[in-house]
């Protein structure tokens, strides 16, 4: 299975995401079934590493964050088995720009898959980018606990729609 976190930029909460799902993924001895990327809706950090902030956060918990921000492309919408958004925006313009159904399908937000946050009505990971040290604290809070729930829903066969396009 290969998973796809987006997010708008590229530097904080896809790779954070990503970083921590590689994580959930190693530590479960899924590493040979689970493969993991991100990339951002947008272009204006392309070839970028994950801002400091990001970094210094996921650090603080044994997380390295590493790779260069890269805009979602035509093949992602191919390769990726779950393509994840971090909010809403992020959701509606990678249905937009689905070649069909099916992969317009595939996508997903992230926290639908933390059973905590379904029921709160609130599925964002909001953007720390213009904020403080604590928003990226919360982000990995949040992604914590959504890819330890994504992984569950990826062993029982939740995860992914059945049509594949």
């Amino acid at each position: 299975m290969h998973l796809l976190f987006v997010c708008l930029g590229n530097i904080c909460r896809s790779p954070t995401a990503e970083a921590v799902m590689r994580g959930v993924v190693e530590d479960a001895g899924m590493g040979h079934r689970i493969t993991v990327d991100s990339a951002g809706t947008g272009d204006w950090h392309v070839g970028s590493p994950p801002d400091p902030r990001s970094v210094a956060a996921a650090a603080r918990r044994g997380v390295a964050l590493d790779g260069r921000g890269r805009r979602v492309d035509d093949a992602d919408f191919s390769s990726a088995d779950l393509i994840l958004a971090m909010d809403r925006h992020n959701l509606e313009e990678l249905r937009g720009r689905a070649p069909d159904d099916a992969a317009a399908a595939r996508v997903r937000l992230l926290r639908e898959f933390d059973p905590e946050s379904v029921g709160t009505g609130s599925l964002e990971v909001p953007d720390p980018y213009q904020g403080g040290p604590d928003g990226f604290e919360h982000v990995l809070d949040l992604v914590d606990a959504a890819c330890r729930g994504l992984l569950r829903a990826i062993e029982d066969g939740s995860a992914t729609p059945t049509a594949r396009g």
